[in-house]
């Protein structure tokens, strides 16, 4: 279990963030985390809405004032309702530096935090904060985007490829699988008809399933081949009713612009189901997980 003792779940008050919350609940149970609350007062709107007042100083007050009461009920009823302990944190400034400033002083094991199509302006506004500090936190961050989840976790979808990261992320699925007793779906999905690179992926799936069995992890693998790995991760993830979606955020080889660029917001913004993004840590030793 990580030694890690805070989750962090921003919050705006909105609807959606109100649903990720909820969403964290579980998983501090299950890992004996805190739950700490953020709000960030944006510094753009922040300033726009004082012009329009003459006494800038009293308007302050007022406002921080309100939301610190608001966010003390958020909390109470946080605590009325899941029995956790709750902190709040009320910041200024940009969100995605103010939420992962938190969430590094905290040394937190996760961020959750809602997010929305980008439909409209205000969507586009929260989900690009939720990239931005997908991008920049060192711990995971899940995203929330649909509006109905169980409360557990019962089947996480894994997508494989060949990189060195691999392990990385086959020990965050496995620690969250224990956590929630989950059954893991391992998903390679196949661009190309170089026969080299698919017995590779088969074996590298192979080998990563027999290693997850024998941490006793239900599992099982399957490829499929396909041009569009975005859409086809979703698709999979609707067809196998899964609870969660584990992918890393950076350098991912043959799937490179998958994690880092368009297709990796088209996922966080389209997948209805949480999304837990992992960026790969920096070290020397970089061996790849089970490929000789």
């Amino acid at each position: 279990m990580s030694t890690k003792n805070h989750i962090i779940v921003p919050v705006d008050f909105s609807e959606q963030s109100a649903i990720a919350l909820n969403q964290s609940y579980n998983l501090a149970r299950l890992t004996g985390a805190d739950i700490t609350l953020i709000h960030v007062v944006d510094e753009d709107m922040f300033s726009s809405m004082l012009n329009l007042f003459a006494d800038k100083d009293k308007q302050i007050e007022l406002l921080m004032t309100g939301v610190k009461v608001k966010m003390n009920e958020v909390a109470e009823e946080v605590r009325q309702k899941s029995g956790l302990n709750v902190q709040i944190r009320i910041e200024h400034g940009k969100i995605y530096e103010q939420v992962v400033k938190v969430a590094e002083e905290l040394n937190a094991a996760f961020i959750i935090m809602g997010t929305n199509g980008p439909t409209t302006l205000r969507k586009k506004f929260i989900g690009s904060n939720a990239i931005r500090v997908i991008n920049e936190a060192h711990c995971p961050v899940i995203t929330i985007k649909g509006k109905e989840h169980r409360s557990g976790c019962n089947t996480i979808v894994l997508p494989l490829d060949l990189t060195k990261e691999t392990k990385e992320k086959v020990g965050k699925c496995i620690e969250i699988a224990r956590f929630f007793n989950s059954e893991v779906k391992v998903v390679s999905v196949i661009e190309t008809e170089d026969e080299f690179l698919i017995n590779r992926l088969t074996r590298q799936m192979e080998q990563v399933v027999e290693f997850m069995k024998n941490d006793n992890i239900r599992c099982t693998g399957e490829l499929i081949h396909h041009k569009n790995i975005s859409e086809t991760v979703i698709e999979y993830c609707n067809k196998v009713k899964a609870d969660l979606l584990i992918i890393m955020t950076q350098q991912e080889m043959e799937w490179n612009d998958f994690f880092i660029g368009t297709k990796s917001q088209y996922v966080i913004n389209h997948c209805d189901i949480p999304v837990c993004s992992i960026r790969p840590q920096e070290r020397k030793d970089m061996t790849e997980f089970v490929i000789s």
